[in-house]
């Protein structure tokens, strides 16, 4: 099956945590977990961190993430990704380079410091309680699958799916109706985010789902939930 690539964005709503150790000291870094944490942790006893983000001093440019990224694979060979982020904490936004595929925590500062090599300044420290809730979005390269009709799988994660909805939803648009489908569907235990995908046509808006042994018939089930909701 084809894989196509496509560049996008992603809006999530996490508990993250400060990185207090294996950073450069007095800087601001985030980890963010990964949504079924609980359920993947019962498979590997490895402790690795799902998502890194280096807050920076201020916004930056994706592509220089993306040579900066490619640069420190190229000298490291960890085989990370490099995406644009921002997280919202409470009324404050900052912005960072959310870092995928960091194996090991004692990794993060040595991969901070090349990204502090490659020109990039990073925030002063910022007291966080574990467990914060923020508001996350990120621009970032999504491989995906044609499964059916406007419902999309991921090729490294069979637990991974996007579907397209007809519309845009703002944020709290979209918490509300989730918050009314999950109370009334079937399909349980599954963890939800809205995003766009950049494509010649123009925009499509989308949801990523991800659910530990997901089914197409979950999916539909999920997306047609919500288009009956944005009819």
């Amino acid at each position: 099956m084809e894989v196509r690539e496509l560049i996008g964005k992603i809006t999530l709503q996490e508990n993250v945590s400060p990185i207090e150790r294996n950073k450069i000291s007095g800087t601001f870094v985030i980890h963010i977990p990964n949504p079924l944490a609980t359920y993947y942790s019962r498979f590997t006893e490895v402790n690795r961190p799902n998502s890194i983000v280096f807050v920076t001093k201020d916004a930056v440019s994706f592509e220089k993430i993306l040579r900066a990224t490619s640069k420190i694979n190229a000298q490291f060979d960890y085989g990370i990704s490099g995406a644009k982020c921002e997280v919202m904490i409470g009324k404050n936004k900052y912005s960072g380079i959310r870092v995928f595929g960091i194996k090991r925590y004692s990794n993060i500062d040595t991969i901070q410091k090349a990204y502090k090599d490659s020109g990039f300044d990073f925030h002063k420290n910022v007291r966080m309680s574990k467990g914060t809730d923020a508001l996350i979005r990120v621009n970032k390269f999504f491989n995906i699958i044609d499964v059916e009709e406007a419902i999309y799988r991921s090729p490294n994660n069979p637990d991974r799916f996007y579907f397209e909805v007809p519309r845009y939803m703002d944020w709290p648009e979209f918490r509300e109706l989730t918050f009314d489908i999950k109370n009334n569907i079937s399909v349980i235990n599954y963890d939800i985010a809205k995003g766009i995908f950049y494509e010649n046509e123009g925009i499509t808006d989308m949801l990523r789902v991800i659910k530990p042994n997901i089914s197409v018939d979950m999916v539909k089930t999920i997306r047609e939930k919500y288009l009956d909701r944005l009819s």
